[in-house]
């Protein structure tokens, strides 16, 4: 575990922000692991990147002797950067700003550049099912949007490997909950209208907990061959709070529960630390990757070489 990872910058669009960096492990297993990571930052925070979210978690699971073993699993990671919504506290003047740098794109752009990155990363790997998503805050609404039913966003016949495995950590998964939950803070009604809109349908719509007309979430219709679902949260989490992860529980539970024999797995992880120390200090979301890991049934991988 000594070698460093090898490092690269991929770009799936022409904005600034459509990159992914990609690092992959030196002689890992031709069969193993990719572990794809979604950034958090309320879909508007510039501070929030692929590198900062990848780094501090890769370099735990490489070098900490306890995850040798998952490590040896791994193939490689991916880090999306995706377009922003606008930020109060980051302003740009449209005027003068190039196209190709503004942050002003609403829902569905943020999920469209996801499935975009992960076509390219696709195209370029071709590792199939073999990968966890793993995506926090925002990011983790992100992950689960990738699989939902519903967002149309696999048109013109396209069709993307679902991921086998899905981590989502301190995540979003009602967006209307969360602000009527912290309605007194005008921040989250703010967040929210500048990724979604005003029309509180759409809202529910794009949410991954929130239950359509016919009584299911879009998670539950639309991942059809998911293995393993992690929601972590942290008690000490001040932003976003426990009834999401709960809300985003009770939905992976009915979904866990469509096959019979069920051979899906959905399992709560309780993580330590604030909203984004999971990520800042790596060893939270390092351990959470391999929590996931660990929960894929025997000789999965292999099966799918």
């Amino acid at each position: 575990m000594s070698e460093q990872l090898v490092e690269e910058t991929l770009c799936y669009g022409p904005h600034s922000l459509q990159t992914i960096t990609v690092a992959t492990v030196p002689k890992g297993p031709p069969t193993g692991l990719w572990v794809v990571l979604i950034h958090g930052g309320a879909w508007r925070d510039p501070a929030q990147t692929a590198d900062s979210f990848l780094r501090p978690a890769a370099s735990i699971l490489k070098s900490n002797p306890i995850y040798g073993i998952v490590f040896s699993r791994i193939a490689g990671f991916a880090s999306i950067n995706h377009r922003l919504s606008a930020h109060p506290n980051h302003p740009q003047d449209p005027q003068t700003t190039d196209a190709h740098e503004l942050r002003n794109v609403k829902h569905p752009d943020h999920i469209r550049d996801v499935q975009a990155a992960l076509r390219l990363l696709q195209d370029t790997y071709g590792f199939g099912e073999r990968y966890l998503l793993a995506g926090h805050s925002c990011g983790a609404t992100l992950a689960f949007q990738y699989v939902m039913d519903g967002l149309k966003l696999h048109g013109d016949g396209d069709s993307i490997a679902q991921p086998m495995a899905i981590l989502g950590t301190e995540g979003i998964y009602d967006v209307k909950l969360l602000r009527d939950t912290h309605k007194h803070i005008t921040e989250y009604q703010e967040f929210s209208e500048g990724a979604f809109g005003s029309d509180e349908s759409v809202w529910d719509a794009a949410s991954p907990a929130a239950k359509g007309e016919d009584g299911l979430s879009g998670v539950e219709r639309g991942w059809k061959s998911g293995l393993v679902a992690i929601v972590a949260h942290s008690e000490e989490d001040s932003l976003v709070d426990r009834g999401q992860a709960n809300a985003m529980t009770n939905a992976l539970y009915r979904w866990g529960a469509q096959k019979e024999p069920s051979t899906r797995r959905v399992v709560w992880l309780q993580l330590r630390g604030e909203h984004d120390e999971p990520w800042e200090k790596g060893d939270e979301l390092a351990r959470a990757i391999a929590f996931a890991i660990d929960e894929l049934p025997n000789g999965v991988l292999s099966s799918l070489s």
